[in-house]
């Protein structure tokens, strides 16, 4: 007996390109809305995030464009006149929100504050358990920001430099560090992890740019190594 063959007609055919066409299009269709889509609540960490550091070239850009002055007398000074750890909202004030925002898996309590999680301290790569063991940083110190300009500032002005969360103002960091350091530049104090200085430098100069400080001639000459190991 003969075999009979099978054959479609063109209908047939017609019909089962488009058939394999929408099988095609619809698992395109399903891949492509699963790479695009958001984030659900709980895998998006609800942490501000820090401020990014410019490139060396532009931080040196703005390095030539500070006043080279003396610094001025301490007279006057105290911390006081730097109105700082301003509420942020939500019970939380300008520390809280560092340290939850520079830590990892960072609890609080009903008032905010931190009360367990894990920190890298930027200046010396050390890590830290215990909220306790860091101080808040402000990277242009109150008092060196004091004998660069800002004693002739509002005291509305000097609590915007103390609470500053936009420019790479506040750091948690080792608490004995930031004793250390005080309010000393950096031709007076360098951070002992020497990989940081790039970005200490760029920091550095972008927040007295900000702000309109003044440098000396020492502070200037140190900025301007540490930005060549940028």
């Amino acid at each position: 007996m003969a075999t009979r063959s099978f054959r479609l007609s063109v209908t047939q055919r017609i019909l089962l390109v488009v058939a394999i066409l929408a099988v095609a299009l619809f698992g395109y269709w399903v891949t492509s809305r699963g790479a695009g889509a958001t984030p659900s609540a709980s895998s998006t960490s609800s942490a501000p995030a820090g401020p990014v550091p410019v490139g060396a070239a532009d931080a040196q850009k703005q390095l030539g464009e500070l006043t080279i002055a003396a610094r001025t007398s301490m007279d006057g000074y105290s911390r006081e006149k730097f109105p700082h750890w301003a509420s942020q909202g939500s019970s939380c004030d300008t520390r809280e929100v560092v340290l939850k925002r520079d830590g990892v898996d960072v609890k609080t309590d009903k008032e905010c504050r931190a009360t367990a999680g894990t920190w890298k301290s930027v200046y010396d790569d050390e890590t830290w358990t215990k909220p306790t063991d860091l101080d808040i940083d402000h990277m242009v110190p109150l008092g060196q920001a004091w004998a660069s300009g800002a004693k002739s500032w509002t005291t509305e002005k000097r609590g915007q430099f103390a609470n500053d969360l936009t420019r790479p103002q506040l750091f948690a960091v080792t608490d004995n560090l930031n004793q250390q350091k005080s309010d000393k530049a950096p031709d007076q104090w360098k951070p002992p992890l020497v990989a940081f200085w790039c970005t200490y430098a760029t920091d550095w100069i972008v927040v007295k740019h900000y702000y309109g400080l003044t440098v000396t001639q020492g502070e200037k000459t140190a900025l301007t190594d540490m930005l060549r190991r940028c």
